[in-house]
């Protein structure tokens, strides 16, 4: 059990010093672009109701590549983009931290489909939106994605996760904190 314990929180280690690491050398605002576009293209071509959403959305954020690592303490951190009329409004970044029963390290995307005018105004005048305070946000998973189309939404925001790699138990982006970044 101990050899065990000492092996998970090792690997933890490592996960968060890689993070850390990665975190350290930002993203260049080209890298931001490309990586972007190439995650929106991804969740489109693998999620029908993501692709509907963006017609009718004000405005999209998305983060290409968030690092998440954790033993009991962990945190996650990511760079991306809020995209408004076909153009780049402004560089973000995501930081959540965690406690509890967690072990593992894993990267992920997510998406943000702003739905409202006043969703959009939020995001631009405060100094950094948490989820959970501010406009109503939908993690859209099956079951919700089962239920929801474009004529029933009525929340302010919803959020898709993908591109999971690792292994990390629990996947939430509730405690996140959004903030603009200048690039």
């Amino acid at each position: 059990m101990k050899k065990t314990r000492n092996f998970i929180f090792a690997l933890v280690l490592a996960a968060l010093s890689f993070a850390v690491a990665g975190s350290a050398h930002a993203a260049t605002s080209d890298d931001l672009d490309r990586d972007s576009k190439q995650a929106l293209t991804q969740l489109y071509k693998t999620n029908t109701l993501a692709e509907e959403l963006s017609h009718k959305a004000k405005a999209i954020l998305v983060f290409p590549n968030i690092v998440k690592a954790g033993l009991i303490f962990g945190g996650a951190y990511g760079e991306g983009e809020l995209r408004q009329d076909e153009k780049i409004d402004g560089y973000y970044n995501s930081v959540s931290g965690s406690w509890g029963l967690q072990a593992g390290a894993q990267s992920y995307g997510y998406v943000v489909f702003l739905m409202t005018d006043s969703a959009v105004q939020y995001i631009h005048d405060t100094h950094g939106w948490e989820i959970g305070v501010g406009p109503t946000v939908v993690l859209v998973d099956e079951g919700v994605a089962k239920n929801l189309s474009t004529s029933t939404m009525k929340d302010d925001a919803y959020a898709f996760v993908f591109s999971q790699q690792g292994l990390m138990a629990g996947l939430s982006i509730e405690g996140t904190k959004i903030s603009h970044i200048k690039r």
